[in-house]
């Protein structure tokens, strides 16, 4: 029994070009997709590096702080002989961490009162900490990243915070 000529039939052809041309639009969506879901990504983030390094100040009786460059955040560890503040370099999670794109984060309260840009949030070994709060921001969105005394942390917009 002689095999007719290899090759593929037009509808096999047309199969795969669709689903080509489904993967790059999902691909292109997800890669340039509005800021608005990757402001909520990176709020969601920051809140949960924040909590984490909360747990972590309690559980490990040390003073960690936390501080936004603008672009991204820093958490911090304070020397408790000198008392000065040193980069966090050996917890994946709270390492230093750059937005995407055009996404801005700035320290706005501390304790009820604005504060300059550079401020570090100390997290305390006893879980007492003063409320404190960032805002992060894109071209379509605002958000509040904000902590309680009792290390909660809430990320909302920037006008449910104000109703």
């Amino acid at each position: 029994m002689a095999a007719g000529p290899a090759g593929f039939t037009l509808i096999e052809i047309l199969v795969v070009l669709v689903v080509l041309g489904i993967a790059a639009t999902v691909a292109t969506l997800a890669w340039s997709g509005d800021d608005t879901g990757a402001a909520t990504r990176e709020a969601r983030r920051f809140a949960g590096a924040l909590e984490h390094a909360a747990a972590r100040a309690q559980v490990r009786a040390e003073t960690l702080g936390v501080s936004a460059e603008g672009t991204g955040w820093r958490f911090w560890r304070r020397e408790p002989q000198r008392g000065v503040w040193q980069p966090l370099a050996d917890d994946d999670v709270l390492a230093p961490r750059t937005l995407p794109g055009a996404i801005h984060l700035q320290a706005t309260h501390f304790a009820g009162a604005p504060v300059p840009a550079d401020t570090i949030f100390p997290l305390r070994p006893t879980g007492r900490n003063d409320p404190f709060a960032f805002t992060l921001s894109a071209a379509s969105i605002t958000l509040v990243v904000a902590a309680d005394p009792l290390n909660r942390v809430a990320w909302s917009t920037a006008d449910t915070i104000a109703r």
